[in-house]
């Protein structure tokens, strides 16, 4: 996330009064926990004063909060959610421009997920029945329903900053338990399991399992993995099982106060949530972050220190949250050789686009050419921000008989942060490449590789003269 503007006045009455009543503190209290006084802290929360230094400071201490969330851009993902529906034919004639998306994202954040939300819902319903060509993306989202309820589970998971100290906390308790360590993580896993649940690990061949990668049978008391599990997700795999068996009334905490709309997507909040576990468990706290800084964020030695994935590791970087011992913000997509976005963290440290395509220089998807290469690249957005993605090319096994399954993963970063990164040392002194959103979002007119011309500028069509750009326009708003 880019640093604020030490200048910049702060105006966050919406984000402190949502704090305050999700604490249950009244606002005497909770003004009195800040060290302020309680009309004073009703002109914060009216907006009728700009948050100090002194008051982000007394935040972080008494509520543990990250206060970059509190910077005027701070949520850059409803943003960019509301510039896109703005942007919309249905709706441009208004003419909400930045200043004003800007206030309602700040003044009324919840109105403004809202109509982010709503908008969100007519695309899909447009898509489902229309078949426009621009469609939301991930697995199912063309069939209308389903993309919402993984977009509403993803916006869950950026809320908490996809960092949850219960799981933390449980997770080394269950280390601490049984002795985990990277050499043994598979059979001291196993052991807890068989001891402590009754159910004995067996690896089984991938007719027996027939398509399935992981089953607990309850009958016989067996947790079931393929064979075509690598060998460092099969203990990833146990553990997930155990957070499932174990950790029921946190989950449950966790699950309801999400407050997502649909069983399904409380279904895979809930997996989310071991699969977080899981990572905890494999990569503790202290001391991944710890090797992380040591090394220089190298993400080839975190693999083989934790005998982890390349994308278990990259998603571990996203979660390094815990107040006082932070690690660098990251963010984290996950994308196949269509361009689908299956997976996607951090979209408060840059916007993801919830329709269409992502941008071909990106590379992200120069990845998926050159499988197994760790790629950096420096990037700036359309807003000028410049930030660093690390990308690779994953290999899985698919289906017996099918080929094995390719996605391209990038883990990334503020620009800012490059200095403390290794893989960002060979780019250092390189010029960003002008990246966007997305084509319809992105109002750079001297792309060649532009899809579709962006939705809130008028198409000049020339007949004498070919451009090596597809599409031209002007700087007129349609």
């Amino acid at each position: 996330m880019s640093t604020p503007n030490p200048l910049e006045k702060i105006f966050a009455g919406a984000r402190l009064r949502h704090l305050r009543r999700e604490r249950g503190l009244t606002q005497s209290e909770a003004a009195d926990a800040l060290g302020v006084s309680a009309s004073y802290l009703n002109l914060l929360e009216r907006n009728q004063r700009p948050v100090t230094a002194r008051v982000l400071l007394a935040l972080a201490d008494a509520f543990e909060v990250d206060v970059r969330t509190f910077a005027n851009d701070g949520d850059r993902q409803l943003l960019s959610d509301l510039k896109e529906a703005a942007s919309d034919p249905v709706i441009e004639s208004i003419a909400l421009d930045r200043i004003e998306l800007n206030e309602l994202a700040d003044a009324h954040p919840r109105a403004a997920e809202a109509f982010a939300k709503m908008y969100q819902a007519y695309r899909e319903s447009s898509a489902a029945t229309a078949d426009l060509a621009t469609r939301m993306s991930g697995p199912g989202a063309s069939l209308g329903g389903a993309g919402t309820i993984l977009e509403d589970v993803r916006d869950a998971i950026d809320s908490r900053q996809n960092y949850y100290p219960e799981l933390e906390d449980a997770a080394e308790r269950l280390n601490s338990q049984i002795g985990a360590k990277s050499r043994r993580r598979m059979e001291v896993l196993s052991a807890h399991l068989s001891e402590t649940h009754g159910f004995n690990v067996q690896i089984l061949d991938e007719e027996t399992m027939a398509g399935a990668r992981r089953r607990l049978d309850f009958h016989g008391r067996r947790l079931l993995l393929s064979e075509a599990l690598p060998l460092e997700s099969r203990p990833f795999q146990i553990a997930l099982v155990i957070a499932s068996l174990e950790l029921n009334d946190i989950l449950d905490t966790l699950c309801a106060s999400a407050g997502l709309p649909t069983d399904e997507a409380r279904k895979l909040y809930r997996i989310g949530l071991c699969s977080y576990f899981a990572g905890a468990v494999l990569m503790p706290y202290s001391d991944f972050i710890t090797t992380a800084e040591r090394t220089r964020y190298d993400l080839d030695r975190l693999q083989r220190r934790f005998e982890t994935s390349f994308e278990q590791v990259c998603h571990r970087l996203t979660t390094l949250q815990r107040p006082g011992a932070r690690g660098i913000p990251f963010f984290m997509i996950r994308v196949d050789l269509a361009g689908n976005v299956s997976k996607r963290f951090g979209g408060g440290i840059i916007p993801f686009a919830r329709s269409g395509g992502g941008c071909p220089k990106w590379n992200l998807y120069d990845a998926l050419r050159t499988p197994l290469r760790i790629m950096a690249q420096s990037f700036e957005l359309t807003d000028g921000t410049r930030h660093l993605s690390i990308a690779r090319a994953q290999s899985s096994p698919g289906p017996s008989g099918q080929p094995a399954l390719l996605h391209a993963i990038a883990v990334g970063c503020d620009w800012s942060h490059a200095s403390k990164i290794l893989h960002a040392d060979a780019i250092s002194q390189s010029d960003p490449m002008p990246v966007g959103i997305s084509c319809r979002l992105c109002e750079r007119s001297d792309c060649a590789q532009r899809a579709f011309p962006p939705l809130r500028r008028k198409l000049s069509v020339n007949l004498t003269q070919l451009r090596a750009s597809p599409f031209e326009f002007g700087n007129d708003q349609t």
